[in-house]
């Protein structure tokens, strides 16, 4: 029952039905399914109808092919709820910033998306590529760890439903709790790091065969229904392109900032420049681009540009931002990604190249200390 109504937006909240204790009670009677399903009386007659048909669509969606039944419970809707209306809005796709912003594919189950901060986070920060397998899960997670070496309440959210790397480059794949009295999902803490993704909810092997709005809900879920109180910096890491899971984020909250995660060559560059310009278009400040994998060392003391050089450079200088950080082409960096130990939990000159990008990002992003 859980995993079909996590997936399920509560209209009035916005956290999912599950969360916000609307689904109690659940019993098997033979093959069938019963639970009991409570409302406030501001949810309306469509509210109703539309939450108990999404968690029954879900439920079939899971491979529970018995009968299904709901038992309404809670209070009537109050009379302006029954008679309210859906106020329309501009056609979809007209007026976005960026092309396919609006319309149904940004609304699952309930509800316009709409900006609400993450509750006791200071900086919440995006780190993205718009290609993939250019190292942006490697520079997130030690991005991450040298953020709290330098003394730092740090959070990593990953957003990768489809691919997450979080809970093996961080060592942190055990399933996270939820806040009895809360509600809320308690995120683990590996390294020091608070973390959340959907690879501790899933079997290791399992696919996630999700259609855009189930992605979107999950991603809102993870930002809105966990505890991340007290996060200097909570640290997106966003799956490769320029999808739902970025309109999402983009939607749902206030980003301080973003980092473009790119490899020199061209191929790379061209889909970080996409990543650009969709942040500039949406208002969230660049604070710059790494470029990783910008060289190999040999072992006589030179340079092998495996993939070209200075491309991150040039595009940060091209596009007025920052070229934050250039993080060589080395074994050490990906093994210690492989066994879940970020070499910027170390020592070294590895760990000291991360370090300098947090002290980096902190001075453009610098924590005010309390009174």
């Amino acid at each position: 029952m859980q995993p079909a109504a996590t997936r399920v937006r509560d209209p009035l909240t916005g956290r999912s039905v599950w969360l916000a204790g609307m689904v109690r009670n659940a019993r098997r009677k033979g093959a069938d399914l019963v639970y009991d399903l409570w409302f406030e009386p501001t949810h309306g007659v469509a509210d109703r109808q539309g939450i108990q048909a999404a968690i029954e669509q879900n439920l079939r969606g899971l491979g529970f092919a018995g009968k299904v039944y709901a038992m309404p419970a809670g209070s009537p809707p109050h009379p302006a709820a029954a008679l309210r209306k859906e106020t329309p809005g501009p056609a979809p796709g007209r007026g976005d910033p960026v092309k396919g912003m609006s319309g149904p594919g940004v609304q699952p189950h309930g509800g316009p998306i709409q900006k609400k901060p993450v509750a006791g986070v200071r900086h919440l920060v995006a780190v993205a590529s718009g290609k993939g397998g250019v190292g942006k899960s490697t520079v997130a997670t030690n991005l991450a760890v040298a953020l709290h070496r330098l003394g730092h309440e740090v959070g990593l959210l990953d957003a990768d439903v489809h691919g997450p790397s979080v809970p093996m480059m961080m060592d942190g794949g055990n399933r996270p709790l939820i806040d009895p009295a809360t509600r809320r999902i308690l995120p683990t803490v590996a390294h020091g790091v608070r973390c959340l993704s959907m690879g501790q909810l899933v079997d290791p092997e399992e696919a996630m065969i999700w259609r855009g709005p189930m992605v979107q809900g999950a991603v809102r879920q993870f930002l809105q229904d966990a505890n991340w109180e007290g996060c200097d910096y909570l640290l997106v890491d966003l799956p490769p392109g320029t999808g739902d899971a970025q309109l999402t984020l983009l939607q749902a909250v206030d980003l301080a900032g973003a980092i473009i995660v790119t490899t020199p060559q061209p191929v790379a560059l061209a889909d970080a420049i996409r990543g650009i310009t969709m942040f500039r278009k949406l208002g969230v400040p660049l604070l710059g681009v790494v470029e990783n994998m910008a060289w190999y060392e040999l072992p006589d003391g030179g340079r092998d540009y495996v993939f070209g050089r200075d491309g991150g450079r040039r595009t940060a200088e091209s596009h007025g931002t920052e070229l934050l950080a250039q993080i060589p082409l080395r074994s050490g960096i990906r093994e210690s990604g492989d066994i879940g130990k970020p070499v910027a939990a170390g020592d070294g000159p590895e760990a000291e190249m991360f370090l300098a990008l947090a002290r980096r990002m902190v001075s453009k992003l610098p924590v005010e200390v309390e009174a």
